[in-house]
């Protein structure tokens, strides 16, 4: 069994790629790690703030929010909230695939930083708004630039931690998912009540100013890392194939199984993660008659449990490999127990007649789901670093959240037309997703860590 040493450095540059010779085992990784959870929490506290001021817009004349009913004998502000949404969804899974290439193109510093300014000033750019279309235009500009975050976030972790670390690391940013929702009622609560709901967009969205000023400070590619074995294999590997050095052509990447396991990986269960935040607070109301108050505790401690997830998954792949697995044993022992930690979300639907007075029992299966998720999720996103090199992450990265975006698209029909009538059906699609992308996974990569040519690599 193949013992890890993934603190050692590459020795040795490959044509075509730059490394560093900072110290591989300096603690300023964890600051970039922190950066990276303050940019997960702002981003998603960006894009939550519509949901949170959409009925103070109604009775605003100039808004248009409280037209008569449509064709469809419908409240105009339903449709129109729907729209609003609708555009920031697809421009969010069209920017994956845009931001991934310009990130990987830019580097992590230059993209990112471009990134989250976009989002910032469309964020506060809300707060000009007059009119619906205005909130269309403003949630595109919105979605282009959050889709940003995941590419560079992951490329970031590529670049700093170790292999073993790298899902503890992306555990501890993606749990920012999850401080935003302790965050953004706070904020966004204490701005609309003193100075109106325009407030709340500037409020949010100067937040990513801030940490924007932070990054450009940093000295990121002085300090950065050198690259792990694994890492300098996998460049040597590409830059074999290609006359374009860092630069990897799209038409190569697309040639690497991993590319779409990653992306099938990704399709199959984001949109269950989707469902499971949308759906808990209709869930606690139509099976127990519990409004948002009264329904307040069981959420949070979803979001509390999930954030454990996401850190406890993403650092068990790392203590396999400590303890001599390989990178391919270590990643998928993890993501496998993540997937069967979800299977009991099938006997949701049974709870209800089980337990027709206490929710806990539903909410702490549910708890454990989303847990295993962001726990399956902090794996998921540190594999295109174990496939390829740094130079191409992002642009993986960002080909998976598309697919993510369209299997979330295609999940969310699926509940729409199934959850009333077959709400077993949903729950077991759901709890099966996981397993089903891990084998698809294990056909299509079956040596992780491993490059094309077939020479096993360290970490």
């Amino acid at each position: 069994m193949q013992k890890v040493m993934s603190s050692n450095t590459a020795s040795v540059a490959q044509p075509g790629f730059t490394t560093t010779t900072a110290p591989a085992n300096s603690n300023m990784r964890w600051f970039v790690c922190a950066l990276l959870f303050a940019a997960t929490t702002i981003n998603y506290m960006d894009r939550s703030v519509f949901s949170f001021i959409e009925p103070m817009l109604h009775g605003v004349s100039f808004m248009g929010w409280d037209n008569l009913a449509d064709r469809f004998h419908q409240p105009a502000f339903d449709n129109h909230y729907g729209n609003v949404i609708i555009c920031f969804q697809i421009a969010y899974g069209v920017g994956f695939i845009i931001a991934g290439r310009v990130i990987d193109r830019l580097g992590t510093k230059t993209g990112y930083a471009v990134a989250i300014c976009i989002w910032a000033l469309s964020s506060m750019s809300h707060s000009l708004v007059t009119s619906v279309v205005g909130f269309c235009v403003a949630r595109i500009f919105l979605g282009l630039g959050e889709s940003g975050n995941f590419p560079a976030a992951i490329k970031a972790t590529t670049e700093w931690f170790p292999t073993e670390e790298r899902g503890k690391a992306v555990g501890i940013f993606n749990s920012g998912t999850c401080a935003s929702f302790f965050l953004a009622p706070l904020l966004i609560g204490f701005a609309t009540a003193h100075y109106g709901w325009r407030a709340a967009f500037l409020a949010t969205g100067s937040l990513g100013v801030l940490w924007l000023v932070v990054w450009m400070l940093f000295p990121y590619n002085r300090l950065r890392r050198g690259s792990t074995q694994t890492q300098a294999n996998l460049e040597a590997d590409f830059a074999s194939q290609t006359k374009y050095g860092g630069d990897i052509p799209l038409s190569i990447l697309l040639q690497r199984p991993g590319t779409y396991a990653f992306a099938i990986g990704k399709g199959l269960t984001d949109g269950v993660w989707w469902f499971y935040l949308f759906y808990l607070p209709q869930f606690l109301n139509r099976n127990y008659g519990l409004d948002l108050n009264s329904a307040y505790w069981y959420i949070v401690t979803v979001y509390v449990v999930s954030t454990i997830g996401s850190i406890f998954g993403g650092t068990l792949s790392g203590v396999l490999m400590k303890r001599g697995y390989s990178i391919n044993a270590g990643r998928k022992l993890a993501m496998l127990f993540m997937a069967i930690l979800v299977l009991p979300l099938m006997l949701v639907p049974h709870m209800g007649v089980l337990f027709p007075s206490n929710p806990w029992p539903a909410v702490l299966i549910i708890a454990l789901a989303t847990a295993a998720h962001q726990g399956w999720s902090a794996n998921l996103f540190s594999t295109p670093g174990d496939m390829f090199p740094s130079t191409a992450v992002s642009t993986v990265v960002g080909i998976g959240g598309a697919a993510g975006a369209l299997g979330g698209a295609c999940f969310t029909w699926m509940v729409k037309r199934n959850l009333s009538l077959h709400p077993l059906l949903v729950f077991t699609v759901a709890a099966a997703a996981y397993l089903i992308s891990l084998a698809i996974f294990q056909l299509l990569v079956p040596r992780l860590g491993e490059v094309a040519r077939g020479e096993p690599s360290t970490a």
